[in-house]
């Protein structure tokens, strides 16, 4: 777990590659929940029998799944203390490579890019985040986000 200790300490990190999170399962109750809370209930997330004679030979997670799972992925990787708010601020860069089946085990490797001090208060900092699967060669995701920390 890398703790980054304050603003000056998150600005110092910027190029460092982090570390590697634990192994989460994607099973169909969640993709049917995250269903549920989005609306999308496209065939191919949640019909299990239509999707194993579909292209992917199983239902997959939603892209925005694998997505939003990040922030719960990298909390095992890093964390910033002495931070009084943080919040999302964007997305660079987001790209789904491979699907994630139903059962895939997944796990985020992070980077921290950059963090400079912004004019206004605080740090920006720039993460790459790759979600990997467990025995597939390419990833699942890989996302650019932003975030600003105020201490």
């Amino acid at each position: 777990m890398r703790v980054f200790r304050g603003a000056d300490d998150l600005v110092a990190g910027s190029g460092s590659e982090l570390g590697v999170g634990d192994w989460l399962l994607i099973d169909q109750d969640r993709i049917d929940r995250f269903a549920d809370v989005t609306g999308d209930h496209q065939w191919i997330h949640v019909d299990v029998g239509r999707a194993e004679a579909g292209p992917f030979g199983a239902t997959i997670a939603h892209g925005y799944l694998t997505l939003a799972l990040i922030p719960a992925l990298t909390a095992q990787i890093y964390r910033i203390e002495g931070a009084r708010m943080g919040i999302n601020y964007g997305l660079d860069k987001v790209r789904f490579i491979t699907p994630v089946s139903v059962g895939s085990l997944v796990r985020a490797r992070s980077e921290l890019l950059e963090a400079e001090v912004l004019a206004v208060g605080g740090v920006q900092a720039l993460w790459r985040t790759t979600v990997e699967m467990d025995g597939v060669e390419r990833p699942a995701c890989v996302a650019e986000s932003v975030t600003r920390h105020h201490f």
